[in-house]
């Protein structure tokens, strides 16, 4: 009997699971609603003591080819086509977003701490975003993690937001946020 319930409990464990990493794009909170458009080179005054980091966004530029008629078709009075018609290809360049100065709150001081980079390390590992060493060092191959948890979000950065921080479980959230 306990065989059974026990072999039962692993089967419903295991349904739960498709066996793939999780990528880190499944939930979260939306980091757009973190950004604080630049007004300056400053960053915004308020919360006192809070830590902030300055991000450009490139401008996103469509090139967009067409066809254009040059010359129409000529055709006979019996309606059929004696010349056809001459066409030309135009490409033109547009901009889709333009270039954006933005702040956004980050963890003050977890750059520094070597315990808080492990921990953000293991939670990218843990989303299968990292697959480096767990060394407490803000290396090339974190930023890059912290970029592919962020970016889906809506904040193409390296450098770890706040709000990224606490929806990965490393800072704590002010219960007043909850409201």
């Amino acid at each position: 009997m306990i065989r059974f319930l026990a072999s039962g409990a692993l089967l419903l464990a295991l349904s739960a699971c498709d066996g793939s990493p999780t990528s880190g794009a499944a939930s979260g909170a939306d980091l757009r609603a973190e950004l604080v458009p630049a007004e300056g080179n400053a960053p915004p005054a308020t919360p006192a003591g809070a830590c902030w980091a300055k991000e450009t966004t490139p401008a996103v530029i469509e090139t967009v080819s067409e066809q254009e008629m040059i010359r129409p078709a000529q055709l006979a009075e019996d309606g059929t086509q004696i010349l056809p018609a001459v066409f030309r290809s135009v490409t033109r360049q547009k901009i889709v977003q333009d270039r954006e100065t933005v702040f956004f709150r980050t963890p003050c001081g977890a750059d520094e701490n070597v315990t808080f980079v492990a921990s953000l390390q293991r939670a990218l590992k843990a989303r299968g975003l990292y697959s480096a060493p767990v060394t407490g060092e803000l290396d090339e191959a974190t930023h890059l993690a912290i970029r592919r948890y962020q970016e889906p979000r809506g904040l193409d950065s390296k450098i770890l937001s706040l709000a990224a921080a606490r929806d990965l479980g490393l800072v704590a959230v002010d219960r007043d946020s909850l409201q």
